[in-house]
Formats: structure tokens, C-alpha cells, sequence
């Protein structure tokens, strides 16, 4: 089965300013975040990005740039542009992997491009269990409720599913979303057709607007660890030692 990738980056970041250009064991994130989805069965990989500083860097590293429209607010809005510009057909199979995301695992992007095909959902992506009630109850950490079948019911900044009794909690149910997204070519250019829906708007949370248009996204927990964001300097520092190791 045949997929590619496309990594939206953007310059701008209100919590860590220029973060896909940080140095990080003497590569840019960007770079170690494209070197990651090198490993992956992808036969194609194209950095997606609206910045002159962030073309260059990559262009260094030999890297595929696709320059996007400044206006998206989504990647999976920018991703739209680009399939159509690069003129893919509706039947490819495209991952999305943010570009702040440099230990995501190979094993995890086959997996999600897998399951789309054989789910024969709109949208596929990942999860894996929380394990502490400090990821529960933080806002920065969206779970994900889905059912036996692997169909997302719902994702939320709150916790999910709300134990009515707090001395209850079971983590065993609780589950975090992991940002990486597997799509077909057709459901993007109709994503980028729809408006956002309240839930999104309320959340934050692009998926939303899909299971508000009935789309059906399947839900995995990953078969293999999938690292640390980089969304604050202390990610930054941990990312480093981590991939010091």
C-alpha cells in the first residue's frame, strides 16, 4: 500500500516563537521531524509550509517544499492546498504529521496509513493509554472516547469519559489522542469546502468539525511509543535528552 506524507510547518508559534527552526543536537526540528517520516514506507515526503525561512532550511536538507497559502489555521487545511496543487489523485493515501512532532515513530505512521485503508473510514488515527490523573484532567492533553469497533464518539480537552465519582477513576478507559492523521485525497478537498462547526470552535479541535459533518474517524492505540511534542521550551530541553539517548 502506497501513502505519502505531508508535514504542515509554520513559522509562527505563540508559545515557543521560530520552534521548527530550534536547534535540537545540531539538526532543526524540522529536519529531525522530516527524518522521522524518512523511515516510515512513505514514497513521498513534502514539507508544507507558508515561510521563506522555514523553504530554505529544508531545500538545505534536501527536502520536497510545498509553499501554502499564510491564511490556513489548520494542517489539515493546508494539506488540502497542497493536494491539489501537486495534483494528487482523490484515491491517494496522505499522513499528516505535525512539524513539531520529531519522535514520532515509523511504525505509528504505517500503522495509521494502514488503518484508513482497512477501516475503510474517512479518517484514521492514534491514541494510547493516559497514565497519570495529571494527563486526565489537563487541557493540553485531548482524549479520545471510541468504540469497539474503532470509531471515534468523541474527542474533548475535558476529561473523558467524567467519572461521576472521582474516587473511581480507572485510567484503563482513558485515552490520549495522538495528533496524526490519515486521509484520502477526496476527503480533503470536501474538508476544505466545509466552515468549522461550534464544537470545533468550543475546542479547538479540528476532528470535531469531521464527526460534526459525519465523518467517521477509526481509533488505534499505537503499536509503538511515539515521543514528545514541541510545544515549550521545557519539551525542547526534554526532546533534547531524549534523542541524546
Amino acid at each position: 500500500m502506497g501513502f505519502s506524507i505531508i508535514i504542515p510547518a509554520r513559522y509562527g508559534s505563540s508559545r515557543l516563537p521560530a520552534k521548527l527552526l530550534k536547534d535540537i543536537n545540531g539538526k532543526t526540528l524540522i529536519e529531525h521531524t522530516y527524518s522521522s517520516a524518512m523511515r516510515s514506507d512513505a514514497s513521498r515526503v513534502i514539507i508544507a509550509t507558508d515561510d521563506e525561512r522555514i523553504r530554505t532550511v529544508a531545500n538545505d536538507f534536501g527536502a520536497e517544499v510545498c509553499m501554502t497559502d499564510p491564511s490556513h489555521t489548520s494542517g489539515t487545511s493546508r494539506l488540502s492546498e497542497v493536494v491539489v496543487d501537486l495534483c494528487f489523485d482523490d484515491s491517494d493515501v496522505v499522513v499528516n504529521l505535525q512539524g513539531d512532532e520529531p519522535m514520532m515513530s515509523a511504525k505509528a505512521i504505517n500503522q495509521v496509513a494502514s488503518n484508513l485503508v482497512s477501516s475503510g473510514m474517512s479518517v484514521a488515527t492514534l491514541c494510547e493509554k493516559i497514565d497519570s490523573q495529571a494527563s486526565y484532567f489537563d487541557e493540553n492533553c485531548v482524549k479520545v472516547v471510541y468504540n469497539s469497533r474503532g470509531r471515534a464518539l468523541y474527542f474533548s480537552r475535558s476529561p473523558v469519559p467524567a467519572f461521576r465519582n472521582k474516587s473511581e477513576i480507572d485510567l484503563d478507559y482513558c485515552f490520549r489522542h495522538i495528533g496524526l492523521y490519515a486521509y484520502r485525497v477526496d476527503f480533503l478537498k470536501e474538508y476544505s469546502r466545509i466552515a468549522k462547526s461550534n464544537l470545533e470552535n468550543a475546542e479547538k479541535l479540528e476532528q470535531l468539525t469531521f464527526l460534526a459533518q459525519g465523518f467517521d474517524i477509526h481509533v488505534e492505540i499505537s503499536v509503538a511509543p511515539t515521543g514528545y511534542g514541541v510545544d515549550t521550551e521545557s519539551d525542547l530541553v526534554k526532546v533534547k535528552k531524549e534523542l541524546k539517548k
